[in-house]
């Protein structure tokens, strides 16, 4: 699997995580080529590489020129993204990042959502920031990504609502029940953009995973601090080993809480790292129909999860126990079919091909795009995928005598 951590020893704003991404690999140029399809022409980027405290990075500004909004409310946002020639599941992430910037500011300012106005540049610099981070993270491969404890700084700030307190209200809203601290430098380390940008790609926050390291990137932030002011992304491969290992298996009958509250659940659920959710239908006491809730994930990410069931549904308690499972060897595999390029999950099992699944997003964007039936995709992905995972087999084979 390929994964992504983000070392937030000076906290993390927009600008940073794309510049992160352009170091580790992504390029200037592949990030100009979104910029066109955002088609915002009063927009230009300057990619530079600076020295922050001794350390090379590549700092990304966003310029407006002839650019004369001072703000832009959300549903104006929203409609620049949509009308972006971006693909459908990048729309729909950035969107939801936005969305939940505008939902704490407007908790916090006792205003609605659509009164939430974006003012960098007239919010232009936040659809660059937030869809080039969805984006680039796509285009680098990344399936996982996970986030140190984040340094939010500390002092005052000053801003359109007037100064305030580091972490900014928003800030430290978007990053509940993650680990944040301050190293006690008085400056705003950590900005809405990026909280909101980490929080909502990313699967774990804690320490560092075990991961083989294939690229490093640094992206600069604006100020001179004392300290190296950047973030630091490392991409590689995760180490999965054949064979088996531990999780946790936790459950709970529920029979009075809205059913459609379920896809809200499964969702957030796989969002904070749990391996499996499923919903089983039972009949409970009193011959009240019900639903068995079953959750499967590391045994570190059982605590978190517990609290997220007590806090969100209504179920007064949890049974939970640990197991062990068997599985295969896994990594992602890009293969062209006729339709474009389709990415595969390949599984292995004692070095032997047991599996060759096509990625549903990609056949599905591919159906969009080339405005064929979902299935003609499904099944060019399909018979590449034989053809591949005949060719491999052999390929064992040949290596095994």
């Amino acid at each position: 699997m390929r994964i992504a951590y983000f070392d937030c020893f000076s906290g993390a704003s927009g600008d940073m995580i794309l510049g992160s991404l352009v170091d580790a690999g992504l390029g200037p140029k592949r990030l100009r080529e979104l910029l066109k399809k955002l088609q915002i022409p009063t927009i230009h980027l300057k990619v530079n590489k600076v020295l922050k405290a001794g350390i090379s990075g590549t700092q990304v500004i966003v310029e407006g020129r002839n650019e004369k909004r001072s703000h832009r409310n959300l549903r104006e946002i929203l409609k620049m993204v949509q009308r972006s020639t971006v693909e459908r599941e990048i729309k729909e992430k950035s969107k939801e990042i936005f969305e939940r910037i505008a939902s704490v500011e407007a908790k916090i300012h006792q205003i609605s959502m659509e009164e939430v106005h974006f003012h960098e540049l007239g919010g232009l610099d936040s659809i660059v920031d937030i869809v080039g981070s969805v984006w680039g993270l796509r285009e680098l491969g990344i399936e996982r990504i996970y986030v140190s404890k984040v340094n939010v700084g500390g002092g005052f700030v000053k801003c359109a609502h007037g100064i305030l307190p580091v972490p900014a209200p928003a800030t430290l809203s978007l990053m509940e029940g993650k680990p944040i601290y301050s190293s006690g430098v008085e400056r705003e380390l950590l900005t809405p953009t990026g909280a909101a940008i980490l929080t909502s790609l990313a699967s774990t926050f804690g320490s560092m995973p075990l991961i083989n390291v294939e690229r490093i990137g640094y992206g600069a932030g604006r100020d001179n601090l004392p300290h190296p002011n950047v973030l630091r992304l490392i991409i590689g491969t995760s180490e999965v080993l054949s064979g088996t290992e531990k999780v946790a298996v936790a459950e709970t009958n529920i029979d009075d809480m809205n059913p459609q509250f379920y896809d809200y659940l499964i969702e957030k659920l796989l969002g904070m790292g749990v391996l499996d959710v499923f919903v089983t239908p039972i009949l409970m006491k009193k011959n009240r129909p019900g639903h068995l809730l079953t959750l499967i994930c590391p045994p570190e990410r059982l605590r978190p999860a517990t609290t997220f069931l007590l806090r969100e549904t209504t179920t007064l308690g949890l049974r939970w126990h640990e197991e062990e499972r068997a599985k295969t060897d896994r990594e992602i595999l890009t293969q062209e079919t006729k339709y474009g390029k389709v990415r595969f999950k390949l599984a292995r099992w004692e070095e032997e091909v047991v599996n060759v699944s096509p990625e549903y997003e990609d056949c599905k964007r591919l159906a969009l795009e080339n405005r064929v039936p979902l299935k003609e995709v499904f099944e060019e992905a399909k018979r590449v995928a034989f053809t591949f995972r005949e060719w491999s087999s052999k390929g064992s084979s040949r290596k095994q005598r």
